[in-house]
């Protein structure tokens, strides 16, 4: 079939991430599935160093231009609005991030083409193009096939282990031109960097997140007696945080820490995308809900349906008791 298969890069900061190795991995299935090249599309200023890395790919188009350094919403997209024009790619998977959120949006508005968000899944059937997309917190799963082309598929992290992307070979890099004005109405001027929390929740071996669940703060107490007989840490998902009965730091998921400890609870968590993308590669997911379809336990290795406040203190003391 004609049409190359791109994955649009994201590069923040001089840096690429795991997503985009998801990506390449996902892609790499669906160029293989419908006999098409794998390229990927990598936008920077000084960033051609960074294609190195890039070798799932069977080549990787580079556009250089000063405006690209910031991952900004209106040059990104007209950057590739003019080379998918130029090129008519089969279809373009777009990182479904904080650096990048927007990006494919505004790009299928562009280009008066279908553009499909939420997928965690693109796979191609009776050779067509069909995402899995999720919906409301991830409590509605849609099948979702493109009626035109070129389609844009915003990619939720987590559709592929970053390593599947991942290679050691160099790909072949294509320097390709586009025309964007040197100066933007937005502009980043600096970053800010978070403050730093009395735990480093990244170094810990046992996480115990709390979630809606857990219903008042004065409940925390029992996450808390779990986590100490672990010998981990309490963190949150984000209504938690909202509430403020934890702080900023302790917070799971896209806006906030990404962890990976060998043992991670969920209590009381429903397992909305935003929150398992940041503990989705913990060695060992329990969760505990009451509602035996939440998403959480698509993740999780273990699941207990039941009330956290009966199970906590429960663990806590089987714990305790093992332990001697």
């Amino acid at each position: 079939m004609a049409g190359q298969i791109w994955v649009v890069i994201e590069q923040w900061r001089g840096k690429l991430s795991d997503i985009n190795f998801e990506l390449l991995a996902l892609g790499r299935e669906v160029a293989d599935a419908v006999g098409a090249p794998l390229e990927a599309v990598l936008l920077g200023s000084s960033a051609r160093d960074l294609a190195g890395a890039l070798g799932k790919a069977d080549r990787v188009l580079y556009a250089e231009h000063p405006t690209l350094a910031e991952p900004l919403l209106e040059p990104y997209t007209e950057a590739l609005l003019q080379l998918v024009r130029a090129r008519q790619p089969r279809c373009l998977l777009v990182p479904l991030t904080n650096v990048t959120l927007g990006v494919g949006t505004l790009l299928a508005a562009r280009l008066e083409g279908p553009g499909i968000n939420f997928c965690t899944d693109l796979r191609v059937v009776e050779g067509r193009l069909e995402a899995r997309c999720v919906l409301y917190g991830g409590k509605i799963e849609a099948r979702v096939a493109p009626a035109s082309e070129p389609a844009v598929f915003g990619i939720w992290p987590g559709s592929r282990p970053p390593d599947q992307g991942r290679s050691e070979v160099a790909p072949p890099v294509e320097d390709v031109a586009v025309t964007l004005p040197d100066a933007t109405p937005v502009r980043l001027k600096r970053y800010l960097e978070p403050e730093a929390g009395d735990v480093d929740l990244t170094q810990q071996t046992a996480l115990v997140a709390v979630g809606r669940g857990i219903q008042s703060q004065d409940n925390l107490e029992l996450a808390e007696e779990l986590a100490q007989a672990l010998g981990g840490a309490v963190c949150g998902s984000r209504p938690v945080i909202d509430q403020g009965w934890l702080p900023l730091a302790r917070q799971i998921g896209k806006s906030g820490l990404t962890v990976k400890p060998k043992f991670y609870l969920a209590a009381g968590i429903s397992g909305a995308p935003e929150h398992t993308e940041g503990m989705k590669d913990s060695g060992v997911i329990v969760a505990i809900n009451t509602d035996p379809h939440a998403p959480i336990f698509n993740v999780a290795h273990y699941g207990i349906v039941a009330d956290v406040l009966d199970v906590l203190p429960a663990l806590a003391e089987a714990v305790k008791a093992r332990k001697g």
